[in-house]
């Protein structure tokens, strides 16, 4: 085993939906680890409040992902790199079928899916032999709850689609993170309090009775850039979520 693999030292890693959660994260995690950073992401404000927490180098830029034409002119213009994880998304909403707008629901497809194929498509060509995808899902697939629908189908639909392309795109490792309840901006268009009764409920529930953190999720994506050997695999980090 070429025992450089085990490093990120001189690599470059891009980060779309890199500018909060657990692609800002990822971003710190990959920095500290030696690699170089870009984060991408559709807000300048976002990206500029990024880069402050980032090393010196890093680059950020701000980019509407929902636009095909968007993802191709980045890469296109991008320099050859190692590592791409996709975490780039709205925030969750619930929703019963009863009260869904299809049309609108359709929409949540928009960043969560066709941007991802999209980045795939445009990107690959760029990374470097060794180079690995992360994409990212999460537990609503496995144990969706009332109003889960679009989110449970979004993230079955990634899984599927990240052991596809692990098989299509070998030997560009492709894998699939799952995270369980996460403590991210991903549930900001929740008030507070409900917020803090989500984490504490939840959390109350879990074999590591708490929710998680996004700098745990962050390891599993650079635990995924440096295992040589890990491809179309979907890895489950949820605190035990699926288990109770």
């Amino acid at each position: 085993m070429d025992t450089a693999s085990l490093t990120l030292a001189g690599k470059e890693v891009v980060i779309l939906g890199g500018s909060s959660g657990l692609g800002l994260a990822t971003a710190k995690a990959a920095a500290h680890a030696g690699a170089s950073v870009i984060i991408v992401s559709g807000n300048q404000q976002n990206i500029d409040k990024a880069l402050k927490e980032l090393p010196a180098g890093s680059k950020g830029y701000a980019i509407d992902l929902r636009k095909e034409e968007n993802i191709k002119v980045f890469f296109t213009q991008c320099n050859e790199f190692d590592h791409l994880v996709y975490t780039a998304g709205e925030n969750l909403r619930l929703i019963n079928i009863d009260e869904m707008d299809i049309n609108n629901a359709k929409e949540f497809f928009t960043l969560r899916f066709w941007s991802v194929l999209a980045a795939i498509k445009y990107g690959r060509h760029k990374i470097r032999k060794g180079g690995s995808i992360g994409l990212t899902s999460g537990i609503a697939s496995q144990r969706p709850g009332a109003g889960w629908s679009l989110g449970a189908s979004i993230c079955g639909a990634m899984e599927a689609f990240g052991r596809a392309m692990a098989v299509e795109l070998a030997p560009i490792r492709v894998n699939v993170v799952m995270p369980g309840v996460i403590k991210t901006n991903l549930w900001n268009s929740m008030s507070e309090a409900d917020r803090n009764d989500l984490y504490n409920g939840v959390g109350s529930a879990l074999l590591v009775k708490r929710v998680g953190e996004a700098e745990e999720i962050a390891q599993t994506f650079l635990f995924l850039m440096k295992n040589q050997f890990a491809s179309g695999q979907t890895f489950t980090i949820d605190g035990g979520t699926v288990l109770v």
